[in-house]
């Protein structure tokens, strides 16, 4: 006998679809079809008396109502899965052994505050800091979640974007003696440059605030694959680079390194957590998202980890 969702797992789906970003990206992620998904959206809708959604065949948007269902559902699920844990005799409080892997390029560094809060705040629990910057097998490597800078383009995580990574132009004092400041992109052409390949090589857009977006074409007397090593070259004068703020922050306040066009700025990089879908997520893991966003500078407004069918 085939059986009909309840509206906790209808609005179970609805959250999974706005989190997914799509339809067949929620099916694919709970093992289901795409017209089960669809349907049950749609009996949520009718349930509910409102559109949820606005979809086309290549965008989807919460309407208002869809908003603040969103908002409400998400805090409903949470209330439900608390409720649940306690009939069980579930503890809330974190404990065990936490496994995250993070970029070399800020586990060193940016993160180390907000991890060393995250540890007095909870001494029953053990964290493995492991510095890859490669997306981990989960399951097999036991990996309880990963922080990721860039687009997440696997649909079989969970991505909860967690703050967006500044970007600006610097050089080393010394590689600009005698040299003009640059007052406009176009000033940049003409002095050497390094490059970060994972995220430009070739080219580089600058944004400002009230004028044009100008694209640089560029041919980089150096290109890596790490920051650490642009920004000890850039430090040794061999050349201009647009590097994480955060990285260069220290270097900019001691004098080290200049800040050019200080109006002018490269898109940020969003900085993801990434986690396996689960039923049920462990307070250690909650809680390490929630202090590692509050930890974080610029980051975005909350979004709390919720449980998921």
């Amino acid at each position: 006998m085939k059986t009909t969702p309840d509206r906790i797992e209808l609005m179970q789906t609805f959250v999974r679809i706005v989190e997914a970003g799509s339809l067949s990206a929620a099916a694919q992620q709970m093992g289901a079809t795409q017209p089960t998904v669809s349907r049950r959206l749609q009996a949520l809708e009718r349930s509910l008396g409102v559109r949820l959604l606005q979809r086309s065949t290549h965008a989807m948007k919460l309407t208002e109502e869809g908003e603040r269902c969103y908002g409400r559902a998400r805090e409903l699920l949470g209330n439900w899965d608390a409720f649940e844990a306690d009939l069980r005799g579930s503890t809330d409080v974190p404990e065990g052994t936490l496994r995250v892997v993070v970029p070399h390029a800020i586990g060193q560094q940016q993160l180390v505050g907000p991890l060393a809060d995250y540890l007095q705040r909870h001494p029953h629990v053990a964290v493995e800091w492991l510095l890859h910057d490669h997306t981990p097998e989960f399951i097999t490597g036991g990996i309880d979640c990963a922080i990721h800078v860039g687009a997440v383009d696997d649909p079989s995580v969970v991505a909860v974007k967690i703050a967006e990574i500044p970007r600006i132009v610097v050089a080393a004092p010394a590689r600009m003696q005698g040299v003009p400041l640059p007052q406009h992109p176009a000033d940049l052409a003409t002095l050497p440059w390094l490059a970060l390949r994972t995220f430009y090589r070739n080219d580089i857009t600058l944004h400002h605030p009230t004028q044009e977006a100008q694209r640089l074409t560029l041919q980089p007397r150096m290109a890596t694959d790490s920051l650490f090593a642009m920004r000890n070259a850039a430090l040794l004068g061999m050349g201009v680079c647009v590097a994480s703020a955060w990285a260069v922050e220290e270097d900019i306040a001691q004098g080290r390194l200049l800040h050019l066009l200080p109006d002018w700025r490269a898109a940020p990089l969003p900085m993801y957590l990434l986690y396996p879908y689960a039923r049920f997520y462990p307070a250690k893991l909650r809680r390490f998202v929630e202090v590692i966003r509050a930890g974080l500078p610029q980051a975005l407004p909350d979004q709390l980890l919720v449980q998921r069918p």
